[in-house]
């Protein structure tokens, strides 16, 4: 009988486990897989135009940022054509990733929106210098534009009609990111606001400088990284809300000697990608050296960053007491069997067969001769949803 009365208290508790062992099954599978963090990433193809590709009697090319609409199903990229060589627009484009790679042939341009200013006009020569495009959910994009410091045009970030191209409205820029005449504060001429994204809800939008602001620190050297700002806007007040440190990588030429042979080496942070609503992003850093393009992909994340936006100048302060973006590597694209052209632009794209997640760059070929557009796909893989339920009981696990 003894015997009877152990064997059924086995049963028993798994009465009291089955209900909970139930709600989080339930739980788990109805958890979205998260986009972060990202545990792989696979190169699965490329694309390109010649430079003197034409669309619709506008020579297409000068890609420095691309989003992707869901919906839809297409992608949108911004030409920083300066409405020299046809008005400012951004071009439409379907790229298909149905076989998960990426050829020639899968790229097909299908639209080019011409920009307007508040006037109803196309913006006149010279006023713009397109980067960053972001797309809503309201059948609009944000396009920001680095303006032109020797002109004394300031930068913007405006919100513009996705079918007409008319300007909608204007987001203000705080004044320490404006250039003055003494040229002693501000954006550096052509280092300003090249990154734009904005979060799955539409809640916020970042964009940060490419290098550091005048009063900020020196501008990214060989071996001498760049101390450059990520500004977060409030999408539902229209005002801008925080500001981050972003270190960008400190690089060297691939010879000491090219650094010596070229003046035109230029290196910064180019553009941002959200994840996820909670601060975590992938930056992408391009490095030209005059005789080569290097472009590397990182985890950021914002998480225990601190918000500098009361400080109008850092090297008034000691930078090392501030906590800045945290970033962990994820691809350097000089490790692919690719030629790299200049990649500035990239948006997270649509799922793969395989259910993963896909990211798109694309490259402003400077309208040069000796340039292409170039656009490359790659395949995410995320950490599954059940290690991600562990993680947050378990903040130390090692995956």
């Amino acid at each position: 009988m003894q015997f009877v009365k152990k064997t059924f208290k086995f049963p028993r508790i798994l009465f009291f486990f089955i209900p909970l062992l139930i709600l989080i099954s339930i739980f788990i599978i109805n958890v979205p897989a998260p986009n972060y963090p990202i545990t792989e990433i696979n190169f699965i193809g490329s694309a390109s135009f010649p430079t003197g590709y034409t669309f619709k009697k506008t020579p297409m090319g000068g890609f420095s940022g691309i989003t992707y609409d869901t919906k839809k199903q297409l992608f949108y990229t911004i030409s920083d054509d300066r409405s020299e060589k046809a008005a400012a627009r951004f071009y439409t484009l379907k790229i298909d990733l149905s076989n998960g790679t990426l050829t020639n042939e899968k790229v097909v341009p299908v639209g080019v929106t011409t920009l307007l200013n508040e006037s109803r006009q196309t913006f006149p020569r010279g006023t713009i210098d397109s980067e960053g495009i972001a797309l809503t959910k309201k059948e609009t994009v944000y396009i920001s534009s680095e303006g032109d410091n020797l002109k004394q045009i300031t930068p913007f970030l405006k919100e513009f009609s996705l079918s007409s191209g008319q300007v909608l409205r204007t987001l203000p820029i705080p004044n320490k990111f404006l250039p003055d005449k003494s040229r002693q504060q501000g954006i550096r001429n052509n280092l300003a606001f090249e990154s734009l994204t904005i979060t799955p809800n539409n809640k916020s939008l970042f964009t940060a400088t490419e290098n550091a602001l005048i009063q900020d620190g020196p501008e990214a050297k060989p071996k001498i990284s760049s101390p450059c700002r990520i500004l977060q806007y409030n999408l539902l007040t229209q005002q801008p809300e925080k500001e981050f440190l972003y270190q960008t990588e400190a690089v060297a030429p691939i010879l000491n000697i090219f650094s010596r042979l070229s003046p035109q080496f230029s290196s910064g942070l180019t553009d941002l990608a959200a994840l996820d609503n909670q601060s975590h992003f992938i930056s992408l850093e391009r490095t030209f050296t005059g005789f080569g393009f290097s472009i590397a992909l990182f985890q950021i994340s914002l998480e225990g960053a601190d918000d500098i936006h009361n400080i109008d100048s850092l090297l008034a302060v000691d930078i090392n007491k501030i906590k800045p973006t945290k970033k962990e590597l994820l691809l350097d694209l000089r490790k692919l069997d690719v030629a790299l052209d200049n990649i500035e632009g990239l948006t997270l794209g649509p799922k793969l067969p395989d259910g993963q997640l896909s990211l798109i760059l694309v490259s402003d070929n400077n309208f040069n001769r000796l340039q292409r557009t170039q656009i490359l796909a790659f395949k995410l893989k995320m950490e599954p949803p059940l290690i991600r339920l562990f993680r947050r009981f378990v903040p130390n696990f090692n995956r």
